[in-house]
């Protein structure tokens, strides 16, 4: 729980936040007030974990974490089933999403099926031509191509009318999700996925987890099913472990909250991706330059994005290619194909942004932010509704309407304690959207063309409270206050000590100060670099990205005049240079004076 005691009596920063540790009051200089807990210590309980269980989150491992598979709803007979098809050698084809949870849902399955000697197809949607989830003429399209199994990975939970069909065919489908339930489930063979409604306590305890990681459980379900049966008598059984790089990337990639059961997944697949196994894995992380072992933020900002692009902009089935693939030419040349479509992603990402941000300045007032173009390209309004909601710090929805089609395909990003996934299912219930669902932080929809303001209208209305209680409880969390001098490579490493983190897992944040800035400059479009200085003597670097232009980038750009400042943000290592050291990745700044 964030205390209201202010850091260093900070009230009022540069870009208008409160500073507030988020634990115990640390020390300057790395020392902690009071307390007899080291850093790391420190930083877990302050993230929530009771002290009896300090020791499994040091070391987070499956061991620990991970459930009985049984505790799902219809685990134990997706997983039969499963087990039928592959024991009775039956055609299966896993239809996964567009995105990197589905390409690594969907891999992990065809992967997992492969090591116990069968095989599986895959399905993957066009986002442009068919849109998101499971849609009736392709479940029956494969059912009568041969398959008498369909596994649907990350999408399929709110697909009453595709699913229906299927079921009416005769067709097996088991859904496989994590997004959002209502209370009427589609019809078919199982629907396993922690966030129904009717889900066990324990079961619902891992609503935070991917489509990925439910893809595992029920992978460890299946394996657990065969071993009853004697499948394995005079064969060895499939190394679970080695498919948790999938779960890592496809955890952080979604976005999950990094907490429990998915800090084992990203702990653990993070050292299985740093073995190279997975042949389409290693010529993603070639082609991304990664020079070292991939880290949670790789996962995220390089190999995510990369996987994304297929999706978006190029061919949906290209990700699930490269991470099923053990041919390394194949991977090397689809690798490099979704590196180049990630760029072409960017440039269209840039326009699109920009057409987004002329629309701000009308809607100021509102809860809600929602933009709305002809033309936009649809496979890149989610990473611009998330630009969106960083700048206005506000909900996010980017609409992209087509003539052609009478309708627009949106986007949403939320902030933390505004559940937009929720907001968008009950607009749905209201009439107001074609189709729509998600999860707390993110959600899509479809809008009929004419829509768009009596949508907003409603969002308004609906999200206003929770939008402005979240908004009043903004403020700028810290972990440790240090000198200039404390800011060093063994400060970063022991901070990474706490890890891995992500969403619902926030990288520790530290105040480093009292400092002058010897320089201040602008670096790239609009990224500000400072060189800092503290009457220690030491200097580091900081950087802050796409900060130019705001509050605290000009204040630092224009109007420091010698003053004294603190400097808050991210500790990070720059091996630029020929040793390393330690930079900060500018978030916040404050008068020290």
């Amino acid at each position: 729980m964030h205390t209201k005691v202010a850091v260093l009596g900070i009230e009022n920063s540069l870009s208008g936040k409160a500073w507030r540790w988020r634990g115990g009051n640390m020390e300057i200089n790395g020392g902690i007030a009071g307390l007899e807990d080291d850093i790391t210590t420190q930083l877990l309980l302050s993230r929530g974990v009771p002290r009896e269980d300090l020791d499994k989150h040091r070391q987070p491992n499956l061991r620990s974490f991970l459930p009985d598979p049984s505790e799902f709803a219809d685990m134990d007979r997706a997983a039969e089933r499963i087990a039928e098809a592959v024991i009775a050698n039956e055609t299966v084809t896993v239809y996964g999403d567009y995105d990197v949870d589905g390409a690594t849902s969907s891999a992990l399955l065809i992967r997992l099926i492969r090591m116990l000697g069968h095989d599986a197809s895959h399905y993957i949607p066009d986002r442009l031509l068919e849109g998101y989830g499971p849609s009736g003429e392709a479940l029956l399209r494969i059912g009568q191509d041969g398959s008498s199994l369909i596994v649907t990975v990350d999408c399929g939970a709110m697909a009453h009318e595709a699913l229906g069909m299927a079921h009416d065919a005769g067709i097996d489908v088991i859904v496989v999700d994590h997004h959002k339930c209502s209370p009427e489930l589609p019809r078919t063979y199982a629907l396993v996925n922690p966030n129904r409604l009717d889900e066990s306590e324990i079961g619902a305890e891992h609503g935070h987890l991917a489509a990925v990681g439910v893809a595992f459980v029920l992978a460890v379900a299946i394996v657990r099913t065969l071993r009853q049966r004697g499948y394995f008598e005079g064969k060895p059984e499939p190394d679970l472990m080695s498919l948790l790089d999938l779960v890592a990337l496809g955890t952080v990639a979604d976005v999950a909250a990094i907490r429990g059961l998915n800090r084992a997944f990203v702990a653990q697949g993070l050292k299985v991706m740093a073995k190279r196994a997975n042949t389409g894995m290693a010529a993603l992380i070639d082609v991304s330059r990664l020079k070292a072992a991939p880290a949670a933020s790789d996962c995220g900002f390089a190999l995510g994005p990369r996987i994304n692009a297929g999706g978006r902009v190029g061919e949906a089935t290209l990700g699930v290619r490269l991470l099923t693939t053990e041919d390394p030419e194949e991977a090397r040349a689809i690798s490099e194909q979704l590196s180049r479509l990630n760029e072409e992603r960017r440039a269209i990402e840039a326009a699109v942004q920009e057409a987004a941000e002329e629309q701000l300045g009308a809607q100021h007032n509102r809860p809600v932010i929602v933009c709305s173009g002809r033309g936009w390209h649809p496979g890149v309004i989610g990473i611009v509704a998330g630009r969106i909601k960083e700048k206005s710090g506000k909900p996010s929805v980017v609409i992209a309407l087509d003539d052609e089609a009478g309708e627009g395909k949106g986007s949403g990003r939320s902030i933390p304690g505004v559940d937009l996934g929720a907001a968008i299912i009950g607009a749905t219930a209201a009439g107001l959207l074609v189709k729509g669902g998600g999860h707390a932080m993110a959600a899509g929809l479809t809008i009929a063309e004419g829509g768009v303001d009596a949508f907003s209208d409603w969002l308004a209305e609906h999200l206003a409270g929770p939008v402005a209680r979240a908004s009043a409880e903004q403020q700028m969390v810290l972990d440790l206050a240090v000198a200039p001098g404390g800011l060093t490579p063994e400060l970063v490493d022991t901070l990474d000590g706490a890890g891995p983190y992500g969403m619902g897992w926030p990288g520790p944040r530290i105040a480093v100060g009292p400092v002058y800035l010897v320089k201040a400059d602008i670096v790239g479009t609009d990224h500000l670099r400072v060189i800092a200085a503290g009457n220690d003597g030491a200097r580091f670097k900081a950087i802050a990205f796409r900060a130019a232009n705001s509050d605290m980038g000009q204040a630092l750009l224009h109007g420091t005049k010698g003053r004294k400042l603190w400097l808050a943000g991210r500790a990070k290592i720059d091996d630029w240079g020929s040793r390393p050291a330690a930079e900060l990745h500018l978030e916040d700044a404050a008068w020290a004076d």
